[in-house]
């Protein structure tokens, strides 16, 4: 029979491809396929909202998968954790017809996009981590770490200890897709193994609202309120996302201030520093921005390619790989994907299930073709210092020589802060890097540059509308 490993990689890459990364890195990704005492096969969400989603959308489809590669005439059900407690794993496909094979080899539904897991975790209510979306391949040991994210690992890793003396609360920000998302699950994780009768809970911002609002239409805002005050630790994650609805700032200021006064761990994440969240109303930013902002700066070429090939080594022990890439072939691969981490780990799985066994053969050339449309596009338009500096300087009618000169007058130096604080955004340039461009300055300049526009950002009108009007000129 064909290998089982190998059959569900090529159904996840198709499951995927047509529910789209979102809905299944959400609701598929962190399920398992497990037995039941009958010996039946189910898969396994982590909270019923995943169940009823899976039921609705996806169950249909993936039981076409399964009949038509196992070969075994089985169909999955689907259950919560809640509902099937301590269930077996389903350790393999059966490999043929005799009532005494036994399973050998865990065919994981979401095995292409799944990575070695946290230690396992209680499955009691009260134990479990409360998680809508929580991923088990998003641990500590998965994480990869680089110049851009040493800082904010170590901070992650002291929060999910539980160490005395931290900061609270804790606020990830940076660029889109660069580990945000990945250091909280990994805190979730951690901080649940290390005391499992903890009451850890992790939101997205856009489940915090959805529950909030269905909450406030059935009339139980009460019980809502007490499900998040009641915990020992919250994460919530994109909190820009609560910008501009009132009455859910107003919830989350007061579950924020109750929790500090009890003690609580809080870790927030977000695009961008509290105080650039111009959406967002000061209060809230302010209680936001009081204890540490660590950032997640985007990741340099180095980096990438670690992320590259710590990808693809998690597909090598999911047997969806043999063997390991040519160097010139991962150089190409990140080259051409200068996006987010996010984007890289897709192509990364497109080459690893067109190419399988034959990774470690295959040229640069032929990753080109295999890869087809990921890379057809070529690299992304880049944004650069340069372009910023003559932006900047043509909307404020300066030249851009000014910006690189010594001279501190307002009408200079403001617009140059201007500039450093779009570097910051919009390249992946580091502090020393952007302040010889500007001229030979320190790195020290240039972060106080940066933080003064955030800072003024949310007080200037005039500021943060030049900001945007700039922001829309660099992206064209």
């Amino acid at each position: 029979m064909t290998d089982p490993d190998r059959i569900w990689s090529e159904a996840s890459v198709r499951l995927r491809a047509e529910i789209g990364d979102g809905p299944f890195s959400s609701y598929i990704a962190p399920s398992a396929v497990r037995l039941d005492n009958a010996g039946g096969l189910i898969l396994v969400t982590p909270t019923a909202y995943a169940r009823d989603w899976v039921r609705k959308n996806a169950l249909r489809r993936m039981n076409e998968l399964w009949l038509g590669l196992d070969g075994l005439s089985r169909r999955l059900e689907v259950r919560c954790r809640a509902e099937v407690g301590s269930a077996p794993p389903a350790s393999a496909v059966l490999s043929g017809a005799g009532a005494g094979n036994v399973l050998d080899a865990a065919p994981r539904l979401a095995a292409f996009a799944a990575a070695p897991q946290a230690a396992p975790i209680s499955a009691d209510g009260a134990r479990a981590v409360r998680a809508a979306g929580l991923q088990d391949r998003l641990t500590f040991d998965s994480f990869v770490e680089g110049q851009g994210n040493a800082f904010a690992l170590a901070i992650a890793k002291q929060v999910a200890s539980w160490a005395d003396g931290h900061f609270n609360p804790v606020f990830f920000c940076g660029p889109y897709g660069y580990g945000k998302t990945h250091l909280l699950n990994a805190i979730a994780w951690e901080a649940q193994r290390l005391r499992p009768e903890a009451k850890v809970v992790y939101l997205t911002a856009e489940r915090f609202l959805s529950t909030f609002v269905k909450a406030m239409q059935d009339r139980s805002t009460a019980a809502f309120k007490e499900s998040l005050r009641s915990a020992d630790m919250l994460l919530l994650d994109d909190v820009q996302f609560v910008g501009g609805k009132t009455s859910t700032q107003e919830e989350l200021l007061s579950t924020l201030t109750a929790l500090i006064e009890d003690g609580k761990r809080i870790v927030f994440s977000a695009d961008r520093a509290p105080m650039a969240l111009t959406e967002v109303e000061p209060r809230l930013r302010s209680h936001l921005a009081a204890g540490l902002t660590c950032p997640v700066e985007a990741g340099d070429r180095e980096l990438k390619i670690a992320v590259a090939q710590n990808r693809l080594k998690a597909l090598s022990a999911l047997g969806v790989v043999q063997g390991e890439a040519n160097p010139e072939v991962l150089a190409q691969l990140v080259d051409r994907t200068p996006g987010s981490m996010r984007e890289l780990e897709g192509a990364v799985n497109t080459l690893a299930a067109a190419a399988g066994s034959r990774l470690s053969s295959v040229s640069v050339d032929e990753a080109s073709i295999l890869l087809g449309a990921a890379l057809r596009g070529g690299p992304e338009r880049r944004i650069t210092v340069d372009e910023i500096q003559k932006t900047v300087a043509d909307h404020f009618n300066m030249k851009q020589a000014d910006l690189l000169s010594e001279r501190r007058t307002r009408a200079v130096a403001r617009p140059r802060q201007i500039a450093m604080y779009l570097c910051k955004q919009h390249t992946t340039r580091s502090y020393p890097d952007i302040g010889r461009r500007f001229g030979g300055r320190d790195h020290t300049t240039v972060l106080h540059g940066v933080r003064k526009i955030e800072e003024l950002m949310p007080q200037d009108d005039q500021i943060a509308r030049d900001v945007e009007a700039l922001t829309r000129k660099l992206r064209g």
